[in-house]
Parts: structure tokens; C-alpha cells; sequence
């Protein structure tokens, strides 16, 4: 079980965030709380009987949201780690360009899971971070994603 008195990676780094899986500031949203352990992003979360996919396990979609926000995290941390800055000073941002989920297992509801995150590759304009989702120390989702520099027009 995560104990920290700590602030999360999401709330340290981005308070004002209104995403609907990491965001502190959307009132309506998961507000997952990511912390370094090691060399690992790592997370619980507990999935709500409104996160059921009509069979009594979790939807996948709301399982893809969580990895992608806990992936998020890792890429998060990545940046301010390298100290990569936009010209004004701010975090360098990444956006998702695509992933892959596997689903190896159902993950329960009302059960809290374990998730891990940590990158496989790492470069200024691209990271790419492989995100678990784990219940009873066996994996029940595995997403790899790639997470691109995101140079606004």
C-alpha cells in the first residue's frame, strides 16, 4: 500500500491539471496520485462499481485512461528530471501519439490495483513508457505508449 504525505507527481508538477484521470483540479475526475518508488512510477487506484463493464469487471476503456494517465506521470517526471524547458520556462509537453494495450487478465472492481510505469526509451522528442496495471502481483492490463514532444502552431 502507498502511504506518502508527499505530493503526487501530478500535483507537484501540474496543480492546476483538469485531465480526468490525473487532474487535481477536475472535480468530476479519478485524481490518480503518482509517486516515484526507485526507478518505478508507481500508483493505486480502486475501481468504483461505475467503472463496471457489465460483466463485474473493470471497462476497458476507463482501465486505458488510468495507464495512459499513469504513463503520463512517468513521462512527467522524465521531463523535469532532464530539465527540458520551453522557451518561457515551463516543462518541455508530451502528448500520447499512440498505444498499445494487452489485457492478459480481468481486472476486478472494487478491488485496488498497483500500477507501475517506467519509460523504455527516452529523447527530447519522443518517450516511450511501458504502464501495468497488476492485482495480486499478476498483470491484468500492460500498455506501451509513445508520448511525442507537442509543438503547438
Amino acid at each position: 500500500m502507498i502511504v506518502s504525505t508527499s505530493l503526487s507527481i501530478q500535483e507537484s508538477l501540474y496543480p492546476d491539471l483538469a485531465c480526468f484521470g490525473c487532474g487535481q483540479a477536475n472535480p468530476h475526475g479519478l485524481h490518480l496520485r503518482s509517486y516515484r518508488e526507485g526507478d518505478l512510477t508507481v500508483a493505486e487506484f480502486t475501481p468504483r462499481p461505475e467503472h463496471d463493464n457489465g460483466l463485474g469487471i473493470v471497462n476497458a476503456g476507463i482501465i486505458a485512461t488510468v495507464l495512459d494517465c499513469h504513463g503520463a506521470a512517468a513521462v512527467m517526471w522524465e521531463v523535469a528530471k532532464q530539465g527540458w524547458k520551453t522557451p518561457t520556462g515551463t516543462l518541455v509537453p508530451f502528448v500520447a501519439a499512440s498505444f498499445d494495450v494487452k489485457f492478459p487478465r480481468p481486472t476486478p472492481l472494487g478491488r485496488t490495483v498497483r500500477l507501475t510505469a517506467s519509460p523504455e526509451s527516452i529523447d527530447p522528442s519522443q518517450i516511450i513508457v511501458r504502464s501495468e496495471i497488476a492485482v495480486d502481483s499478476k498483470a491484468r492490463a500492460i500498455m506501451t505508449a509513445t508520448w511525442a514532444r507537442f509543438r503547438p502552431r
